[in-house]
Formats: C-alpha cells, structure tokens, sequence
C-alpha cells in the first residue's frame, strides 16, 4: 500500500502588500519565492487590477480596492489617459514637476489610503497574518491596527530610493539633487510643502477619523518599529547624518526576481555587435516618439538593441534591421545578456543593472528615477541624459562610451559581485522569517 504523503502545515503566513506599480509589485514576488522556499504561506493582498501578476507566479492573491471599482478596460484606460496627459510635464525638471505630476500623484495616493480603510480591516481579519509587509509610499492605518490588535509584526519595505527615509544630509526624495546640492535640498523641501500642504492636511484629517497621530507637514508614512526593508544597494548609498539602527532597517542590494528564462532572437543585422536593452517601463512605454528617436540613433550604430514598447506596438513601422521590439521582456533574464543598458530609472532597472553588472544610461521623466540617474553617475555606474535635449551624435557618444568604459565596467563588477554575495531575495525571507519569532509588546 502507498502512503500519501503528508502536506507539511506552512511555518505562518506572511502578507505581502505592494504598490499597485511593477517595481514594488515584482519585487514582492522575489521576497515571496524565498518566502516559500522557508515553508511559509505568502499571500499577496493586491489591488485589483494586480491580481493576475501575483497569480500568475502562483501566489494566492486577495482584493483591496484603492479606488472606486471599475472594469479592467476602464482602469487601464484611465492609467494611460493619466500618462499621456502629463507627457508634457515629463520635459520639466523636478522642481517644476511638483505643481502637476508630483502633486496629481499625492492626490490620487491619499485617496489609495481612504479606499483602503473600506476592505483591508477585512481583508486581513480574514487572512490572519503573522506578518505584514507593506510596499508602499503612504499608510495604510488598518496594518497598524491590525498589528497592534494582534501583537504581531509588521514592515516597511522601500522599493524606491532610499532617500524616502529623509535626512538632512541626503536629497529630498523625487529631487533629483545631487548629494552636495544642499542649497537645491531646501529649495525642493520648501516648494514641496508649500505646495502638498493642502493634500497633507487633508490626509491627516483623514488619520484623526480613524484614531491615529497626525503626521509632520510632507511625511505620509513612519519607519514601522519592528523592521524596514530597504532595497538600494550599498555601492549607492548615502552619507547620512543620522545612521539607520541596524536592528530596525536593514538593506538588500537589490531583489532581483526569478523570471522566465530568455534566449536573445537572431537579428536581420549586426549580430556580432554589441547587445543593447531599452526600457522606459510600463508607463513611459507612452512616450513612443522619445522611443522613436532612439531606435532612430541605435539603428545607425554597430550595436543590437532589444526596445521594450509596450502595449503601443502597432506605432511602429520601419524598424531598423539591428533592432528587435516587443511589447515585454522578462527583463531579470534578458539583462544579464546585454552589454548595456538605457532606461528610465525606476528602482527595478536600476538596482537590476547593478546586480548585473551592466552599465546604463538614464533618462528619467518622473519620481524616483530623478534621484536614481543623478546617482547613477554620481557612483561612477553610469551616465545621466536629459530625457529631451540631446542629440543624435551626443546620445551615439553616450552609448559608446558606455560601452568602453574601463573604469566604469570595473566599478561594475565588484558591485556586482558585492550584490549578488547577498541576494536581496534570499536575506529579506530570513529577515522576515526572524520576525516570525520575535516576540511583540
């Protein structure tokens, strides 16, 4: 007679709560595969219209509705109707950017949290976490309740750039300073509050109805007490004034997912030449005539380049015979084949050429990724390029000298080497499994 073998009961279960974006929501799915290989059961509570990404990695996935419900075809709709009506803002400086952009996002990220009040009690009632993790920019009050209720943990992971935990010395978040612009730090903080006050007032109006402290004028979230999981890599972290307690924040280098494998397609021309990947992620994929004009430059160059597009696919015609376009790429399997990289500077392309070993070019439109192409050069890992106001010999001469960079390609490679010893994925699970086990006044 065979015995069925026994099911091992999971270890607990761990609630991971992302941004509904891809950097914080693909990350998540890295720290849930390490989560799994420990034995524990990681649930995704998700946005609805992210549901699908976390099954689709075979996480079990709950809905918490950010915004009022609507069918899929109108969310998206209402997602590019919102890029393609700020296109205009991506060619202003970051500065410029808080009057429109920056203040239309916290607008829409306050109101995440009032939504959020409405299923998550819920929602988590019903999951019954051992521990929660929250990716995200604002909070949630029902996590802390709920942790406080239930003595249990829970963490803050910051998918984006570090500098969203402040300090004096360091740039304010979205600014894109450099590190010694200290003059441009306090102008960007005044500007920024002067112009969030209203949203902020209104978010802590928001915390007083459902029983927590108000926060200080441009603060929408706190470092949780129990532990903060920060994903920036050492190679580009900041001097800070007040250092971080190792106890409560703890960094990864990076969180590097395992996606589908990737095999590079055989080009028209110039496959001995040197591989490129072009990526503006999810949303700047709708700047199609910036991608336009760099499929324009790479076509001229003894190069290769694989050119994420995304769903806009049926705007391009004449593709250079050096150039291969899609509407995705499992883009964790494709960099590591590449000799280089240009893209938009969110903290997924950006920590992910770092592990790689992968020189870049950024050209940001928007939030983090001003602060992570400032640094990017800032680091010697890179080179930053006004999104706009090249032209086509000055981004060729970038490219190249990307390419054939020595110090650069040496930098890069003992950074790789120091990130990949880590393994963001595989340190965040012990960390959190720890916490599994820690006891919770």
């Amino acid at each position: 007679m065979v015995k069925t073998p026994v099911k091992k009961k999971p270890k607990k279960v761990i609630a991971l709560f992302p941004e509904a974006a891809f950097g914080p929501a693909l990350n998540s799915v890295g720290i849930g595969q390490a989560l799994k290989k420990l034995g524990h059961k990681v649930v995704f509570l998700s946005d609805p219209g992210f549901l699908d990404v976390y099954k689709g990695y075979d996480f079990e996935a709950h809905a918490v509705n950010l915004s009022a419900p609507m069918p899929p075809e109108e969310m998206a709709k209402f997602w590019v109707d919102f890029i393609n009506g700020h296109i205009p803002n991506f060619r202003k400086s970051p500065y410029d950017q808080i009057d429109n952009y920056v203040k239309g996002c916290w607008e829409m990220i306050v109101e995440t949290a009032k939504w959020a009040e409405k299923d998550l009690p819920s929602v988590l009632a019903a999951v019954k976490p051992d521990v929660i993790c929250v990716d995200n920019v604002i909070l949630f009050p029902a996590i802390k309740r709920y942790a406080r209720d239930n003595k249990k943990p829970w963490v803050r992971v910051i998918s984006c750039s570090e500098n969203e935990i402040e300090d004096p010395d360091i740039p304010p978040h979205l600014s894109g300073c450099g590190e010694k612009d200290k003059k441009g730090f306090a102008k960007y903080r005044k500007h920024f509050n002067e112009t969030i006050k209203p949203i902020h007032d209104g978010f802590n109006a928001f915390l007083k109805s459902v029983g927590e402290k108000k926060y200080p004028l441009g603060q929408f979230f706190e470092a949780s007490p129990h532990m903060n999981i920060l994903l920036y890599p050492t190679a580009a972290k900041f001097k800070r004034r007040h250092k971080l307690p190792p106890k409560q924040f703890q960094y990864l280098e990076g969180c590097v997912r395992k996606d589908a494998p990737y095999k590079v397609p055989q080009f028209q021309a110039n496959n001995d030449k040197p591989l490129l990947y072009v990526s503006y992620g999810s949303l700047g994929s709708g700047d199609t005539e910036l991608l336009k004009r760099v499929i324009g430059v790479i076509g001229k160059m003894p190069v290769r380049a694989l050119v994420n597009v995304g769903d806009y696919l049926d705007q391009y015609t004449d593709i250079p015979p050096n150039v291969i376009i899609d509407k995705w790429y499992p883009q964790p399997s494709v960099i590591p084949k590449v000799d280089g990289v240009i893209h938009h500077g969110g903290n997924n392309s950006f920590t992910e050429c770092l592990y790689f070993g992968k020189p870049a070019i950024i050209m940001p439109y928007v939030w983090d990724g001003h602060d992570n192409a400032t640094r990017v050069e800032e680091t010697g890992h890179g080179f930053k390029v006004d999104r706009y106001t090249w032209s086509d010999d000055e981004l060729a001469a970038k490219i190249m000298a990307m390419l054939t960079d020595k110090k650069m390609k040496a930098k890069l490679k003992k950074t790789s080497k120091a990130m990949r010893a880590e393994h963001g994925p595989t340190k965040a699970a012990k960390i959190i499994d720890g916490l599994t086990r820690r006891k919770v006044a």
